[in-house]
């Protein structure tokens, strides 16, 4: 067999359970009806509009790293931001829970007073959960359950419960979720799907344009050894901290894990990128 064609059939297909692939399908502008369809299955109610208020909006150059919440989404049942977590670490909930309350406090400030009018959802897609439940919701409230904060909620999507009603051919669960067991599905098994579905058909052309484009395979091969190195560091970081107490050792975890990349010869940017840290702070480490 032809070494290029057998290199291209080898190549590995990456899916919207990846964060980049994610933004570049769900937030472009022509594509709101799949986004649409995440979120009403998500939420298990309808959304009739968005406009993205990501701090980063998608501009059709995936080298650009959006720092903060994948997406953030004004609709009718108030701010939803969607997070995209293809494994589980050790510090993926204190990580996504500050920025998530960065956000909190940012958007319900209304001129000098605080208010709960606006509702801030945080849905969470995340794989390798490893637990027995499809979905929690998490309330800030009291073991009575007398909530503190009326209009702040955390929806957790255990995905890879849903991927179990795929291979079990599950046929009422398949439907029912189906816009959110389309995101990490094959090639394959997308063109199965999207013979009962117009959203899902549309998806499969989108994720297999995306894969088709050299510019975002270099990025995801990049990437991908880079989330490697920066698990390791994090982790280990994120241990040594704790027992300092978060807000510190989060800090001293993000001078750690840039002072082991200078230590390994990397880049400033990807240190900026992996960090969020200045190049200011950066420098002063070397």
């Amino acid at each position: 067999m032809n070494t290029k064609l057998l290199e291209k059939q080898n190549e590995k297909f990456y899916t919207a359970k990846y964060d980049r692939a994610f933004k570049e399908i769900f937030l472009n502008e022509k594509n709101e009806e799949l986004l649409l369809a995440v979120l009403k299955e998500s939420l298990h109610t309808e959304i009739m509009k968005v406009i993205q208020r990501n701090i980063e909006l998608n501009s059709g150059n995936v080298f650009i790293r959006r720092k903060y919440l994948d997406i953030l989404l004004e609709t009718e049942q108030g701010l939803i931001g969607i997070e995209i977590n293809s494994s589980v670490e050790d510090y993926l909930h204190p990580r996504n829970l500050a920025f998530q309350c960065d956000n909190y406090a940012h958007y319900t400030l209304v001129g000098q007073n605080y208010t709960e009018d606006v509702q801030i959802i945080q849905i969470n897609l995340t794989y390798g959960m490893k637990d027995e439940e499809l979905v929690r919701k998490y309330f800030i409230q009291d073991k009575t359950g007398k909530v503190y904060a009326k209009n702040f909620q955390i929806i957790e999507w255990n995905m890879d419960k849903l991927m179990e009603f795929w291979y079990d051919k599950d046929e009422e669960k398949i439907e029912e979720y189906k816009h959110l067991i389309m995101l990490d599905l094959s090639k394959e098994e997308l063109e199965m799907l999207a013979k009962k579905d117009r959203e899902v058909e549309k998806y499969m052309k989108e994720v297999e344009k995306i894969n088709q484009d050299p510019k975002f395979r270099e990025y995801m091969t990049k990437e991908e050894d880079q989330k490697k190195i920066y698990n390791t560091q994090m982790s280990k970081a994120f241990h040594e901290g704790i027992s300092r107490g978060f807000l510190q050792g989060e800090k001293e975890n993000q001078e750690t894990i840039a002072k082991r990349m200078l230590d390994k010869g990397k880049e400033i940017s990807e240190i900026i990128e992996f960090t969020n840290l200045s190049k200011e702070e950066i420098e002063k480490l070397k």
